[in-house]
Order: structure tokens, then C-alpha cells, then sequence
């Protein structure tokens, strides 16, 4: 039995008749997306960022967990390239890729990117946005965009570096780096490495970890992590909130009678 068939959220319902790109599947308190478009290695089309922005949507309305993956053993082998030399100036502006990374930085619950293989050029900028990044063995981060004449411009250049710092993302950016899944580990960009075998049900099993905690409290400390500047009155006005919530008065009830039963 996986981690995920043992979760309290069980198996969830298949709703990918709705998408062309995307596998969806819909669970009490996490929706798992799986990218899918094999014929060219999950590369992030038009079509797919639109599917995307309606699983963020969905998210919006009803907060739950994002668990991002690709299909096949590849998480994104990129933006898909055809449709980007068609693109000009006026598309560059709209932020096609952008906007839709920038909307699933800020869904309201905690995202989870589970990599294997190729997370290049927008898949990699895909899974920067996320909050979490797990991989597998085989898991390679890069953004080899220079080297078509244009920049990774769908995050990359201001994420890569709060993640990994200045001088490994200029490494990945200027230098054409590829970060591997131990380097991603080194990097702190990933947050464990596992067997590819193992990659969904490890995924499943952070979340699960994640669910035991207030959702309200989780929804809250996000929203202030991701605030810009200085966090003082953030702080204190999220806390508030909290402090008046039920949940966090029988949380800390059933911490304290734990404590003095010991």
C-alpha cells in the first residue's frame, strides 16, 4: 500500500476528460496535476498554460494542496519552441507563462513540485514557482534560454537566485549549468531526493504531513512568507487571526492534557 492510498484523503476522482494537456485528479485536500504531453517531453504549450489557469481556478475557489508532476519520467522539457518562434513582442508583454507562474506562487494552500528527468527552460520556471520541489534520481534543473536568444523570462531570473542564491543561479542562467537532482539537493532547491519509484508516494507523504497541520495556519504563514518588505504588522495581523480561531484553541487544548498525562 503507498503513502497516498493510505492517506485520509484516499484516492480521488479522475477529472482529466476536462483537459487535453494535464491528468487531473481531484482529492479531498489536494489536486495532483500531471503534465501530459508525451510526444514532445511535457513541453508547456499555449493550450497547457490555458488548462493550467483553470486548474488554478479550481484552487482558488476551493483551497486545497497542488502536486505538480510530469508524465513519463519528464517533468517539462521546456516551453514548447515552435510556438515560441512565432511569438513577438506583443506576446512577450501579455507574460503568457509568467502570469500563469505567478498565479500558482500565490494559490492560497502550499504547492509541491515531484521531478523527475528534465525540468528545463519553463518547466523548470514551472516548478520554481511552487513552494516545495521533491525529485528523483534523475532530476535536471537548467535554463538553457540564452542559448536561443532569449532569457528565461517566466521567473527565473529573480526565483532562481532567492532560492539558490546569486551565484548558483548566474551559474545556471549565464553559464548554461544543469542542475542535477544532488546538486538541486545541495542547492537547497529540492527538498529530499528519493527513488523514482518512490517519487509520488514520498510527495503524497509530505502532504499528508502538511495536512496534519491547521489549514488556516498554513494558508496564513504563506501568505506572509511571500509578503514583500518588512513582515512586522504582517506578522501580527495573521497571528490574530489565528489566535482567535477554534482550531488553534483545541490544538493547543489536546497539546496540553497530552502533556500533563505524561
Amino acid at each position: 500500500m503507498s503513502a497516498a492510498d493510505e492517506s485520509p484523503a484516499g484516492r480521488g476522482a479522475l477529472v482529466s476528460g476536462m483537459y487535453e494537456t494535464l491528468l487531473v485528479e481531484e482529492r479531498d485536500d489536494r489536486v495532483v496535476v500531471t503534465l501530459h504531453r508525451p510526444e514532445a517531453r511535457n513541453a508547456i504549450s499555449g493550450l497547457m498554460i490555458r488548462e493550467l489557469h483553470a486548474v488554478c481556478d479550481l484552487l482558488e475557489r476551493d483551497p486545497k494542496f497542488l502536486l505538480l508532476t510530469g508524465h513519463g519520467g519528464v517533468f517539462a522539457g521546456g516551453a514548447d519552441i515552435a510556438e515560441l518562434l512565432r511569438r513577438g513582442r506583443d506576446e512577450a508583454l501579455q507574460g503568457i507563462n509568467s502570469r500563469l507562474f505567478e498565479r500558482v506562487r500565490r494559490l492560497p494552500m502550499p504547492t509541491l513540485a515531484a521531478v523527475d528527468g528534465w525540468a528545463l527552460g519553463g518547466g523548470a520556471e514551472l516548478s520554481y514557482a511552487c513552494d516545495l520541489r521533491i525529485a528523483g534520481p534523475d532530476a535536471v534543473f537548467g535554463n538553457p534560454e540564452p542559448g536561443l536568444g532569449i532569457l528565461a523570462a517566466a521567473g527565473a531570473c529573480w526565483r532562481l537566485p532567492e532560492l539558490v542564491g546569486e551565484s548558483v543561479a548566474k551559474q545556471v542562467l549565464l553559464a548554461g549549468r544543469n542542475l542535477d537532482a544532488r546538486a538541486a539537493l545541495a542547492a537547497g532547491l529540492v527538498i529530499d531526493v528519493v527513488p523514482a519509484d518512490r517519487l509520488l508516494d514520498e510527495a503524497h507523504a509530505l502532504l499528508d504531513r502538511m495536512a496534519r497541520s491547521s489549514a488556516a495556519a498554513l494558508r496564513l504563514t504563506k501568505l506572509v512568507v511571500d509578503s514583500p518588505g518588512a513582515h512586522p504588522v504582517a506578522d501580527d495581523l495573521a497571528q490574530a487571526v489565528l489566535f482567535e480561531g477554534q482550531d488553534k484553541r483545541e490544538r493547543m487544548t489536546r497539546f496540553l492534557e497530552k502533556r500533563s498525562s505524561v
